[in-house]
């Protein structure tokens, strides 16, 4: 059922809303009826954010921020702007993130302290900024996005790995503690979602979805946001996705090493 929140300071924010998946959620939320706060740090982004949405929904409240995610005092500024504003933040999205890939050793520092902050502090600070007004209203959904290579501790995408493991592992905690709350914390567990963030031939992109191991971008978003609704803990989009999941757990290390140094010329470099 969509809402009406004419005068009503009920609002939905986004992470990552400047393009991609973030405007999508941003999109399908304000259809929803929700006001929304678009969060990214590319100020041109936002603004094509807004003019869609605008020119998709016309009764709806938007507060652009403009915020470097990996700042340490990321989470506090956003917070500061939204109490400022009168907004009630009844759903929050962590959407913005980075893929990237190639081995710990080669990564830069600074970009090892990127993912960190953008994957880890910044969402788990923003949970813990919103999460006590949700429960003061009685009514909150959380929507975090870990992956399949939470499961994967692969040479290669093992920092995208692990920080996504630290997102799941920190909601289901949170869910837990939010029990008889009526707040609700999601986790989506994405494997490839078909995205400039993931550097494939057209070749390749065309299989990967001809397979189902790649998806839309539409379709993660509507699965993502259905099941935050229903309160789910989680969705794993794609059918080889849950199929391969269990296999992907029990790789032996010789076996990943064989894969990494075959792959290496081609991951990325800084």
């Amino acid at each position: 059922m969509k809402k009406r929140f004419r005068n009503y300071e009920t609002y939905a924010l986004v992470t990552g809303a400047a393009s991609g998946m973030g405007r999508i959620y941003s999109l399908r939320l304000a259809e929803k009826g929700y006001n929304v706060i678009l969060v990214d740090i590319n100020a041109k982004g936002l603004e094509e954010t807004e003019a869609l949405i605008r020119s998709s929904v016309q009764e709806v409240k938007i507060l652009p921020i403009v915020q470097d995610l990996s700042a340490l005092d990321a989470a506090d500024q956003i917070f500061e702007k939204t109490e400022a504003a009168g907004c009630q933040v009844e759903v929050l999205v962590n959407n913005a993130g980075i893929m990237y890939c190639q081995g710990i050793a080669e990564t830069s520092e600074r970009m090892l302290k990127l993912i960190m902050m953008v994957h880890m502090n910044t969402p788990l600070m923003l949970c813990r900024k919103y999460v006590t007004g949700m429960k003061e209203r009685k009514c909150g959904y959380i929507l975090n996005i870990s992956s399949l290579a939470a499961w994967m501790s692969w040479p290669g995408i093992g920092m995208y790995g692990n920080t996504k493991r630290f997102v799941r592992d920190y909601s289901r905690e949170l869910r837990i503690e939010c029990q008889k709350t009526g707040v609700s914390v999601t986790n989506a567990y994405f494997g490839a979602v078909d995205t400039p963030l993931i550097p494939l031939k057209e070749s390749l992109r065309k299989l990967a979805r001809g397979l189902a191991v790649m998806i839309t971008p539409e379709k993660a978003v509507k699965r993502a946001l259905n099941a935050t609704f229903r309160r789910r803990r989680g969705t794993m989009p794609g059918f080889l996705n849950k199929l391969f999941w269990p296999f992907i757990v029990i790789l032996p290390d010789c076996l990943l090493g064989w894969v990494y140094r075959k792959a290496k010329p081609y991951l990325m470099n800084v």
